[in-house]
């Protein structure tokens, strides 16, 4: 099972000096990613604050620019964000800032993707919330395409979109009613978020027969959980559970508050928890 960490793009440690000291402690680690957040920002009051979101949040880097960022002061893990919002985005624009990156970056680059949920981005937008699921389906398609051929068409135009995209893989963020049918049919992997191992393990099960049943094969499972790394036992006990579980790729998520604690956090994951598996 691979092991990963956040890094928080957003909120008073998103400065450039922070931040790399940061990814260049990771990249010195063997953690095999990073992974990082979208967001437009946050409006003054939030209707459905499904996810309790911090108000620090509204403070945060553009995760695409951001893995721009990355690219030029790391040299071998790889990062990306969890989760794009796909809708948001016009489509010959992502699919030229994901190729730069992946260039930059010697094709580094992981893709999580999400529909989004935060009603008030979707109207500063000027994007119907109600067609989240279409928009994010055909992102994921036209990503595809880009990396199949040169040439490509969005509004009747034909386009030639160079370099070409190499594809980086494109997990599927959301929850399993909508998000593993959607794994099955165009994803490279699942990233559900804050399931217990209990519920996970079903829902993984159920991933891995529709991926049969399709021909499909070899999916990931991102599976995104704050370990209690205060209490070693309980904390290789649950990444073991996730293990078990079925996922393939276990992400960290905490705050911190210096470069150095960071450094620390990431020692533990890469040590003791990574030792246990």
């Amino acid at each position: 099972m691979k092991l990963a960490m956040n890094i928080r793009n957003w909120g008073p440690t998103a400065s450039p000096e922070f931040l790399r000291a940061c990814a260049e402690a990771a990249d010195r680690s063997s953690l095999d990613a990073i992974w990082f957040n979208d967001h437009l920002g946050l409006p003054p009051v939030i209707e459905d604050d499904a996810f309790g979101l911090p108000p620090e949040m509204g403070a945060i880097l553009d995760p695409l620019a951001f893995a721009t960022f990355l690219a030029a002061c790391t040299d071998r893990i790889s990062f990306g964000p969890g989760v794009l919002v796909l809708p948001y985005r016009p489509p010959i624009v992502t699919a030229k800032l994901i190729a730069t990156i992946q260039i930059l970056s010697h094709n580094r680059f992981l893709l999580g993707i999400g529909p989004g949920y935060l009603a008030e981005e979707f109207r500063a937008l000027g994007v119907p919330r109600t067609k989240r699921g279409e928009l994010t389906d055909a992102m994921i398609d036209f990503l595809r395409e880009c990396a199949a051929s040169e040439l490509v068409e969005q509004n009747g135009q034909p386009f030639l979109l160079k370099p070409k995209l190499v594809c980086p893989p494109i997990y599927v963020g959301g929850g399993p009613a909508v998000a593993i049918p959607r794994t099955v049919r165009c994803g490279d992997g699942w990233m559900p978020v804050g399931l217990s191992p209990q519920d996970l393990a079903p829902h993984v099960t159920d991933l891995r027969q529709r991926a049969a049943d399709a021909g499909r094969s070899d999916l990931e499972v991102v599976a995104m959980k704050t370990l209690p790394l205060a209490e070693r036992a309980a904390a290789i006990e649950l990444t073991q559970a996730y293990r078990d579980a079925g996922v393939t790729h276990l992400v960290h998520t905490q705050g911190y508050d210096s470069p150095a604690q960071y450094a620390e956090i990431v020692q533990q994951i890469d040590g003791e928890i990574r030792n246990a598996l």
